[in-house]
């Protein structure tokens, strides 16, 4: 199960660096595998974080297909310092819960992640260039996180996701910079 769902999940992001709305099929592949995945590793917050990415799939090819417009984009430094207090304050909270109530492992790393993941899969969504950045960092993080819990593939993938990741970002960043040339 889990070499399907790294496949798909490296299908997924190879597509969204190509902005084709496909990636949001191959994504709710993945999500729906993870789920049973990281429940079983006892990931809680990344299990869970599954279900969000399901139905973002369906927002993210919602967006998409019907938004015509909508081109790579950027976020001022405003919606960054909100995104990044809520990531906090939510991983703060979270993190206390699991380690008080549930027998997670590694509580506020799982948080931290997954809280993460979710403004970033947000970003992707609204194509803001900037969430390549957000995941570079918890994709770096979860790579040792998915190492702690015997999950090698997973965190080769998201070896391979931080490769991939600096790709995208060129690639968003060239189509920003072309939209801007545009506006001049």
């Amino acid at each position: 199960m889990e070499i399907i769902a790294v496949s798909s999940a490296i299908i997924y992001l190879l597509l969204a660096v190509r902005q084709n709305i496909f990636c949001w099929l191959a994504a709710g592949v993945s999500s729906i595998l993870y789920f049973f995945i990281m429940y079983s590793a006892g990931l809680y917050m990344e299990a869970y974080l599954q279900i969000f990415y399901l139905f973002m799939a369906f927002y993210g090819w919602s967006q998409w297909r019907t938004n015509d417009v909508l081109v790579v984009q950027t976020w001022n430094k405003k919606n960054h310092l909100i995104a990044l207090l809520l990531i906090i304050l939510l991983t703060l909270t979270s993190g206390y819960i699991l380690e008080n109530y549930t027998d997670a492992a590694l509580p506020f790393i799982d948080a931290l992640t997954t809280w993460g993941a979710i403004v970033a899969t947000y970003m992707v969504a609204k194509k803001l260039i900037e969430n390549w950045i957000y995941w570079f960092v918890i994709d770096f993080i979860s790579v040792f996180l998915f190492m702690s819990r015997d999950l090698f593939l997973t965190s080769l993938l998201f070896i391979g996701y931080l490769v991939i990741i600096f790709f995208g970002y060129r690639s968003w960043n060239n189509i920003l910079q072309d939209k801007k040339k545009d506006y001049c």
